[in-house]
């Protein structure tokens, strides 16, 4: 199974040194994952996830702190999107609930080398379908950009013009919006809702939590495993993650 294709990148947490150990040599021996990432308990997983973005995530069941069950659960509770999630344990009573959080499979352990091959060809299926980006929208079937945005900034509610906007992020159902001038929270629900509002020319996803005016970047700055770091034109020069996926549009926007 080894291939000349990017390796998609992954995330284990297993609070048992010798399953995490197995699982790791099982996936570079097969040679179709990069691991970036270990955790020993569910919020260290909640924290490789949120922070390193991965393809996807190989999760014990009973963790300490949260189980994998509920590191899915925590995920989406902070709109983060979880990765493709790989449940792993030594008791098959909880696939049902594994497949209620839609989990993308479930294995037992011991991990059998053939059945995670199995679950790698049907992970590389569903992480090409993800990054597969639609058609471009004619210009004329576009929602019109909104003219201004609601900042609601203390018990003031500010007008801005969306140009004025330097980046957005959501922490806990909460979306934040930065200017040159202030921050504060906005009335849309969802970083999608906040994008499809904007000039498509000039906001960029650059991350599942952030949304950025690709006008006010001031710095672009090498990062961990082939990634990068945005330092923005705002007062406290924020430092915004690009995700590996968005990584890799980095570079061919601006030729690096």
């Amino acid at each position: 199974m080894r291939r000349t294709t990017t390796p998609m990148s992954a995330v284990i947490a297993d609070d048992e040194e010798l399953a995490r150990a197995e699982l790791r040599f099982l996936l570079e021996d097969i040679g179709d994952v990069e691991v970036i990432g270990v955790a020993t308990n569910g919020l260290e997983a909640v924290e490789l996830i949120r922070r390193l973005d991965p393809a996807l995530a190989f999760l014990d069941i009973q963790m300490p702190g949260l189980d994998g069950l509920s590191v899915v659960r925590k995920l989406r509770e902070e709109e983060i999107e979880p990765p493709h999630v790989i449940f792993s344990t030594a008791w098959d009573q909880f696939a049902v609930e594994a497949f209620r959080v839609e989990a993308m499979d479930f294995i037992l352990k011991p991990v059998e080398r053939e059945r995670l091959v199995e679950t790698l060809e049907r992970a590389r299926r569903l992480v090409a379908d993800r990054i597969t980006e639609p058609p471009p929208t004619p210009e004329s079937a576009r929602p019109p950009a909104f003219n201004r945005l609601l900042v609601r900034s203390g018990a003031r509610n500010m007008i801005v013009d969306p140009q004025e906007l330097i980046y957005a992020t959501i922490d806990s159902g909460v979306i934040t919006l930065v200017t040159s001038q202030l921050e504060g929270q906005s009335s849309f629900r969802t970083l999608e809702e906040l994008q499809a509002a904007l000039d498509p020319d000039l906001f960029w996803r650059a991350h599942r939590s952030y949304v950025v005016n690709v006008n006010r970047i001031r710095e672009v700055v090498p990062w961990f495993k082939s990634t990068y770091q945005l330092k923005m034109d705002d007062k406290k020069t924020s430092e915004i993650p690009v995700s590996r996926m968005q990584s890799k549009r980095l570079r061919e926007m601006l030729n690096l």
